[in-house]
C-alpha cells in the first residue's frame, strides 16, 4: 500500500467529510470542489473508507452516483459525529464555565448558612441562574480541610487565626451577646460581671466549634470556673433550651431577632466581637463563577 492510500485510510474524519459531501452532491467532483480537493483525492478517500470498512457505499453511474444501503446507514451514523466535530469549537465555548455558566462550592457553618449567607444566595442565584451553587455544612478544621483538598472554592464564617497558607477577607462584624430568660437574676442586674456570668449554668455548642473555644479561653484566662450543663448544635437550638430555663449562653448578635423573647446584653468587654468573612486559599484559582460570588460580597460590604 503506497504512503498516500495509507494516509487517507487513517485521516477517517477527512474520509466522511467526503462521504458526505458526495452523498449530498451525488457527484465525487461537486464534493472536491466544496472540499477544495481535486476530484482524485476524494475518489481515494472514498475508496480507502469502503476497504477499510468492507462495504460499498456508492453505486457508480458515470459522472452520477447513488449510495447504497449501506451507504445510507453509515449517512445516518456519519453526519451527526461530522458536524459535531465541525462544530465542537462553538458548542464547547456556549458550556465552557464562565461568570454565569458553572459551579461553586462554598463551606460554612450552620450558623453562617442560616443567619449570614441567605441574602448573599438570593441574589446570585437570581443573577445567575445557570450556575450550580453548593453549601457544605463544615466548620473550624473540617472547613479548612475541605478548602485545603480543593473539595470547595472558599470558606465563609470567624477566623481566630489565620493560618500561612489561607487567605482571610473580612466581610461584617458581630457582637458577643449574653441571652438568658426573660426572668433570669441577671436580666434584674445594672451590669453584669463575668463573674455573675460564671455562677450560672451555661449553653453552648459542641467543642468542636469556635464559639466554645472563645468562651473557654476567657473563662480561663480571668482564673474562673464555669459549669457547662449543654452542649447542642445551632444557635436556634440554643435559644429554645435558654427559652426553657436550662441556662444561659454566649452567641453571636447575627442569630437574634425582635422575636426572639430573650433578656440580652453584649459583653463584648469580656468576649472580644467575632469578625466573619472568605476564607481562601492562596495557590488557588478560583473560577469565574466563584470570583463573581466573592464580589457580591465585597460589594455588599462597600455599600454599608
Amino acid at each position: 500500500m503506497s504512503a498516500t492510500k495509507t494516509r487517507y485510510k487513517h485521516n477517517r474524519l477527512q474520509q466522511l467529510r467526503g462521504f458526505l459531501h458526495a452523498a449530498h452532491y451525488n457527484s465525487f467532483s461537486k464534493a472536491a470542489k466544496k472540499m477544495h480537493l481535486s476530484q482524485p483525492s476524494v475518489s481515494l478517500q472514498i475508496q480507502a473508507l469502503e476497504k477499510d470498512l468492507g462495504a460499498q457505499l456508492f453505486e457508480r453511474h458515470g459522472p452520477r452516483i447513488v449510495l447504497t444501503y449501506d451507504g445510507r446507514q453509515l449517512l445516518s451514523l456519519a453526519k451527526p459525529l461530522v458536524e459535531g466535530i465541525e462544530h465542537l469549537d462553538e458548542s464547547f465555548d456556549s458550556l465552557r464555565e464562565s461568570i454565569d455558566r458553572g459551579a461553586v462550592s462554598i463551606a460554612a457553618g450552620g450558623s453562617t448558612i442560616q443567619y449570614i449567607l441567605p441574602p448573599f444566595v438570593d441574589a446570585f442565584t437570581k443573577s445567575h441562574p445557570l450556575v450550580d451553587l453548593h453549601l457544605n455544612n463544615a466548620t473550624g478544621k473540617s472547613g479548612l480541610a475541605a478548602l485545603r483538598e480543593g473539595e470547595v472554592d472558599f470558606a465563609v464564617g470567624p477566623m481566630l487565626d489565620t493560618p500561612a497558607d489561607i487567605l482571610f477577607h473580612p466581610i461584617k462584624t458581630y457582637e458577643t451577646m449574653l441571652v438568658a430568660r426573660s426572668d433570669h437574676p441577671l436580666a434584674k442586674r445594672k451590669r453584669i460581671t463575668l463573674k455573675d456570668i460564671s455562677k450560672y449554668p451555661l449553653i453552648l455548642p459542641p467543642k468542636t466549634q469556635s464559639t466554645y473555644r472563645l468562651v473557654e479561653s476567657v473563662f480561663s484566662a480571668h482564673g474562673l470556673e464555669y459549669d457547662v450543663k449543654l452542649e447542642v448544635g445551632g444557635y436556634e437550638v440554643i435559644k429554645k433550651y435558654v427559652q426553657l430555663g436550662f441556662g444561659i449562653s454566649i452567641v453571636m448578635s447575627h442569630c437574634l431577632s425582635d422575636n426572639d423573647s430573650l433578656y440580652r446584653v453584649p459583653v463584648g468587654r469580656y468576649f472580644p466581637k467575632r469578625t466573619y468573612g472568605v476564607v481562601l486559599r492562596k495557590d488557588r484559582r478560583l473560577s469565574p463563577p466563584a470570583r463573581q460570588f466573592i464580589q457580591l460580597i465585597r460589594e455588599f460590604k462597600e455599600s454599608e
